[in-house]
């Protein structure tokens, strides 16, 4: 309930607040793309980096979030302010409570948690898709792409060739 992407240098263990704000634990939580503390999140869950970018799934904003790691600049990469699941380029795509999130330096694969989805995001062009599951079909079963069915994935992560999904549910 901080709402904040926080840093921490490894080398000293100071922690400091990167992006966002729970001033005071005053719950300053919303939506407000801008640089650092002025920027506001609701409940970021996964982040992951390709070196020059951070990227933060917003889950209660139902948006994925980037901030440029050398200026702190958070803007909106993919989604809208209400869940959904729809394939589409930048805010026109909606998720529902994205969490996991990770890069292979040229896509995002996010877990769309509430959608019981794994969707890819073009970090280039912002373009989403649906890589497997069906929104609205939960459940467990082995398939190819659409076929699949997750029941409310978060954690995911990949060696380069595979995805792999931790599928809470």
């Amino acid at each position: 309930y901080n709402h904040t992407i926080r840093k921490i240098v490894i080398s000293t263990g100071v922690v400091t607040t990167f992006a966002g704000s729970d001033v005071g634990g005053s719950n300053q939580w919303g939506y407000v793309d801008a640089t650092g503390t002025a920027a506001r999140f609701k409940h970021p869950d996964g982040i992951t980096t390709d070196g020059t970018n951070l990227y933060v799934s917003d889950t209660k904003n139902n948006r994925i979030r980037k901030i440029v790691i050398s200026t702190g600049v958070v803007t909106t990469l993919a989604g809208g302010p209400t869940g959904a699941s729809t394939d589409g380029t930048g805010t026109t795509a909606r998720f529902s409570q994205p969490s996991g999130i990770i890069t292979d330096g040229t896509n995002l694969y996010v877990s769309d948690t509430f959608n019981h989805t794994i969707r890819k995001i073009v970090i280039s062009t912002g373009v989403v898709t649906t890589v497997a599951g069906s929104a609205g079909s939960s459940g467990s079963t082995n398939g190819t792409g659409t076929a699949a069915r997750f029941k409310k994935p978060r954690g995911i992560t990949t060696d380069g060739t595979n995805l792999y999904v931790a599928d809470q549910d």
